[in-house]
């Protein structure tokens, strides 16, 4: 799709079940080749393992999916070929970090990670370690990638319960809304301080938003500005 589908979320209820992916099987020469190249031009990279989506269903804001565990390797082989399988989701958690002053907060990936350049906010796919029991708990994966990314503390953030979806081709971004105890550019500061200490930190700057046209002249995935402009309307 050329634009992107918005509205919020109400539940998220996601449980992980057994599926044989066919392009596992039919792109595996493919799988095996861009992994050499990507591995030789960003030896950090690390081919674990994440969760997609092979079932979801929507009622009204509540939102029930059924995942599956693949490889690292396949999902970004899958993802580089225009998300060549349509039976299957990527699914991901993001935290919309919004400032006292109604700032966003955006982090540029920094040049040695598999999406140098783009700017967005703190994120990952969904690993098997984000699975109790066989529920995907995407609040917790939000939680832990933000602090995980921004040095941030859990008293620096507002840990709200609420969701807006973003889907765009083969992708789902449930932004959860997370607002800090401080104005915009003290959190990028404390951000970038935070940054400053850590050997090779997935972002390399820090971005604050504070208008849709902010975003104009960044590099973002394409669920990015639909957010900010539905979030600033």
């Amino acid at each position: 799709m050329s634009c992107a589908e918005i509205f919020p979320v109400t539940s998220i209820d996601i449980r992980v079940t057994p599926y044989d992916w066919p392009f596992l099987h039919q792109a595996r020469a493919e799988i095996d080749a861009f992994w050499r190249e990507l591995s030789a031009n960003k030896p950090h990279v690390f081919d674990g393992r994440v969760l997609l989506l092979h079932q979801q269903d929507w009622q009204g804001p509540h939102f029930r999916g059924e995942a599956f565990e693949t490889s690292y390797s396949a999902f970004m082989t899958w993802k580089q070929l225009g998300f060549a399988d349509t039976r299957v989701t990527n699914f991901f958690g993001m935290a919309a970090l919004r400032a006292q002053d109604d700032g966003f907060l955006l982090g540029e990936m920094g040049p040695h990670t598999a999406n140098a350049g783009q700017s967005y906010f703190p994120a990952g796919t969904p690993e098997p370690a984000d699975v109790t029991g066989t529920y995907v708990d995407l609040a917790a994966s939000v939680t832990r990638e933000c602090l995980e990314e921004t040095g941030l503390a859990l008293s620096d953030l507002d840990l709200r319960d609420t969701w807006t979806a973003v889907i765009t081709k083969g992708q789902i971004a449930f932004m959860r809304d997370l607002r800090l105890s401080m104005d915009a550019q003290s959190a990028k500061r404390k951000i970038e301080a935070n940054l400053a200490q850590e050997d090779a930190p997935e972002f390399s700057r820090l971005h604050i938003v504070r208008a849709p046209e902010d975003a104009h002249g960044l590099t973002m995935p394409s669920f990015m500005q639909p957010f900010l402009d539905f979030s600033f309307r």
